[in-house]
């Protein structure tokens, strides 16, 4: 027994139609919010042991840098295994984790090393949760509702990028950094609940793929090789390097630029998130998607992201960043929409898992480099930078004809 859904246009919110995504979606908006909780508590802890701004970003660093090392490893065993199972297992992982982290906050005994220590093990559960949490959604609704799926996705990401900070904000300043990592382990209960209650009969069955020699190599002929995943990765690699890096540009743009104080960067990541969750919805009811009009959403993140760097004053720039949220949304929407239709099912783990090097890991490439424009010529250069990379590689998408 599947999901069966109508034939006609879907609906913003087709998918929630479906149980079983249903279930998984309020797991996630749960989860995430939590995350990003922890996500502002982690940095304010550093911040408050050293006040450094270098270590900040080292102990950020280290969360991704098993994504760069291991990521095409972690899309081989979402290809291979029980996606949903697997699932389970990493979300008890991050659960557990996290409430270690939360009795050394509390216990006053968290150090720089064991906060790399558990951040860079965090990274090493979400090498293998990245690609199977992708790889899981194509299985909860049918082909047609994969598209609006992922957008419903993105809307929860970004949902909880404006209600985790806030909350967690307020926490902090009330109750200190503990609650953060409590509540945050907690949060993985109604994952794990939501994964243990999906109908086994209702998820569609995923080929997997044997174990054998040489599998990860094949994952990348299979990406050179298919014009539809290779087109939109490089677009993915090149948008992920150096356009959404503003955790660099923007606390250089609103401190340097503007002269705000760090409250000015948290209005600019509101009105960015703002945008985002603006340009979910709209991607919800798009229902057709090609690598060529990925080139154009590329082009479009990169004339919005240009705007706001060339942006005369602070109110423009606000304006502009709700663009850039929007865009880069729907151009991140699209992208994971294509790849995932695009892939074959027994290779759908490994396209993933390189797709999420290309947009989260990148950044252990594309921070440094940005920063660096940012520092010496200026952020508004680090933006049109990450802009004008944008606009170039969807360009040629855009002048040619390429197949979906």
């Amino acid at each position: 027994m599947t999901p069966q859904v109508s034939k006609s246009r879907p609906s913003m919110f087709a998918s929630l139609r479906i149980r079983n995504y249903r279930l998984y979606f309020s797991g996630q908006t749960v989860s995430v919010a939590g995350s990003w909780m922890q996500n502002i508590a982690v940095g304010w802890l550093v911040l408050e042991l050293t006040g450094s701004g270098t270590i900040l970003g080292f102990v950020t660093a280290a969360k991704f840098v098993p994504l760069v090392v291991l990521g095409p490893w972690g899309g081989l065993v979402a290809d291979r295994v029980d996606n949903r199972k697997l699932l389970i297992w990493t979300q008890v992982a991050q659960a557990v984790l996290t409430a270690v982290l939360a009795a050394l906050v509390w216990a006053g005994a968290a150090t720089v090393p064991i906060l790399v220590t558990l951040v860079f093990t965090i990274g090493l559960v979400n090498v293998l949760d990245g690609p199977s949490r992708q790889s899981l959604i194509p299985q909860l609704v049918q082909r047609d509702l994969v598209a609006n799926a992922i957008a419903l996705n993105s809307i929860t990401l970004n949902l909880a990028r404006i209600v985790g900070p806030a909350i967690g904000g307020v926490l902090i300043a009330h109750l200190g950094l503990t609650p953060c990592f409590v509540i945050n382990a907690l949060s993985f209960g109604p994952v794990i609940a939501s994964l243990l209650l999906l109908r086994s009969s209702e998820i569609i069955p995923a080929k997997r793929q044997v174990s054998g020699k040489g599998q990860i190599r094949a994952g990348v002929a299979y990406i050179r090789r298919t014009r539809s995943l290779a087109l939109p990765m490089i677009m993915v690699t090149v948008v992920g390097t150096l356009a959404w890096e503003f955790p660099v540009t923007l606390p250089l743009l609103t401190t340097t630029t503007f002269h705000q104080a760090a409250s000015g960067y948290g209005t600019a990541m509101s009105f960015l998130a703002a945008g985002a969750l603006l340009g979910g919805l709209v991607a919800a009811r798009r229902h057709h998607i090609s690598v060529r009009s990925l080139g154009a959403s590329a082009m479009l993140c990169g004339l919005t992201i240009s705007a706001a760097g060339l942006a005369p004053n602070l109110a423009l720039a606000h304006v502009a960043l709700m663009f850039v949220g929007a865009s880069v949304t729907s151009f991140n929407s699209a992208a994971k929409t294509v790849m995932q239709l695009a892939s074959a099912p027994e290779f759908r783990g490994r396209v993933m898992g390189l797709w999420q090097i290309a947009w989260q890991g990148s950044a252990v490439i594309g921070g440094p480099v940005v920063g660096s424009i940012g520092s010496t010529a200026g952020p508004r250069y680090a933006l049109l930078t990450g802009g004008i990379a944008a606009a170039a590689v969807g360009l040629p998408m855009v002048a040619r004809r390429t197949a979906r």
